[in-house]
């Protein structure tokens, strides 16, 4: 019980730091992690090595790709693009249906791309939707994401679920399958939740900006095609990357064609493809505009501190990965005769231990995977099944060691205590409700 109280009493620590005493992110996270650290008894030599990994570890996976989304997003949102792009968008889906349309197009997106880079690619385009629609970026924010979060989960060529698929022996058709009907399902609940979450918490996506602003940038914004290609191009290239990777034949990989697609639809050149194509939006182009005082410097500005929270969060769920509390919920969860239950739990209790969904995933098909025969588990539609469980259990639940809930929080201005209290809980309703649509399926099949 020792480190379970540690992980509670670490994350009281953070809300404590963040909202009470509005001490920022940053040093609220590192005193958490050190907290857990020196009270579980980790050596002083590894709670160093720790640190420096998990900083270094998490901002190597997404630093740059924050920086590139950034500068994407500031040149969108200058040169008028977004709002651009937010009109045509509306004016096609009506402007109360922008909870539908960002969760449907994060359910699409994430199938092959990494649900953190398409919330970032994303996130401009949201901003500029929901304030045109004049709603809350609460509910329009956290509809992206579960939506991202649900396919990322749920459905291959996701690293996650497919490397769960492999450990179980599952067909990876039938997992594909089965995530993507119960996604569609559980989407349709997120984008209920988000609706009433949105009108219970508002936010305003852009408050530096009126109305007055939007019509002076609409005079000289760039078509609605221009607009499209920043955001478009990266996410064509990263899918283009993981449909060649999944369908690979063997010996493919040493050609000249593979090669080239794998460079350019890794996710760091595929936005800096983008970033070259955001640079023809302005109507006239000057230099200006990429020094340090202008509109790059300026958001390398306020990445900085994106990219300290999400290296801080990294830290924490690094020594939490490290501490075996994940091992303590395990062997405490498995011995328990739970049916279908019980893999939903087990990744639930390590995702919510340690923050990675990919490692909550992996760890539980791992644990699972002897136990198959066992829990009666035999035919491939029963593999598929527990299959989604696990991927139901990495959505919850989302908190402070994951660097989604920082992403999501700091792009969208959203305050920690309002993160906690929509998209952590968000990430609990959505992937329980996923859970229980496996348990129904369990006695069709």
């Amino acid at each position: 019980m020792i480190p379970i109280l540690l992980l509670v009493a670490s994350v009281l620590i953070i809300i404590l730091f963040t909202v009470k005493w509005k001490v920022h992110p940053f040093l609220a996270l590192l005193t958490a992690a050190l907290f857990f650290a020196l009270f579980s008894g980790m050596s002083l030599d590894t709670i160093v090595q720790l640190v420096n990994d998990g900083f270094g570890i998490t901002l190597g996976k997404i630093g740059i790709v924050i920086v590139l989304g950034v500068i994407i997003g500031a040149f969108l949102e200058h040169s008028g693009g977004a709002y651009k792009l937010a009109e045509v968008v509306l004016r096609i889906i009506g402007k109360k249906r922008v909870h539908e349309a960002m969760a449907i197009v994060g359910y699409i997106v994430s199938i092959p791309v990494f649900a953190d880079s398409g919330f970032i690619i994303l996130n401009p385009l949201n901003k500029s939707l929901t304030k045109r629609a004049g709603l809350s970026i609460v509910g329009t924010a956290t509809a992206l994401i579960l939506g991202l979060m649900i396919t990322h989960v749920l459905v291959p060529p996701t690293p996650g679920p497919i490397a769960a698929a492999g450990i179980i022996g599952a067909d990876v058709g039938l997992v594909m399958l089965v995530g993507l009907i119960i996604g569609a399902i559980s989407l349709v609940v997120a984008i209920v939740y988000c609706k009433k979450m949105g009108a219970k918490y508002y936010i305003d996506p852009n408050p530096d900006i009126t109305e007055e602003d939007i019509r002076e940038k609409m005079k000289s914004a760039p078509s609605a095609f221009k607009s499209f290609l920043p955001i478009l191009i990266p996410i064509m290239l990263i899918v283009g990357k993981s449909i060649m990777d999944f369908s690979l034949v063997e010996g493919a990989e040493h050609t000249a064609f593979v090669k080239i697609i794998s460079f350019i639809g890794s996710p760091i050149i595929a936005l800096i493809i983008g970033m070259l194509f955001s640079f023809l939006l302005p109507k006239k182009f000057d230099q200006e505009m990429l020094s340090t005082t202008g509109w790059v410097g300026r958001a390398l500005a306020d990445a900085s501190n994106i990219i300290l929270i999400t290296g801080a969060g990294g830290i924490f769920g690094m020594i939490l990965q490290n501490s075996g509390i994940a091992d303590t919920l395990a062997d405490s969860l498995s011995s328990a005769n739970l049916g279908i239950w019980l893999p939903f739990l087990l990744c639930a209790a390590i995702k919510t231990a340690q923050g990675s969904s990919t490692v909550a995933l992996i760890t539980t098909a791992s644990i699972i995977a002897p136990l198959m025969l066992t829990m009666g588990f035999t035919s491939e539609i029963d593999k598929a099944l527990v299959v989604a469980a696990i991927g139901a259990g990495a959505m919850v639940v989302s908190h402070a060691n994951d660097s989604g809930f920082w992403i999501l929080t700091q792009f969208s201005g959203i305050d920690v205590k309002t993160g906690y209290r929509v998209y952590t809980l968000g990430t609990l309703v959505v992937g329980t409700f996923a859970a229980s649509l496996v348990f129904l399926a369990t006695f069709l099949f």
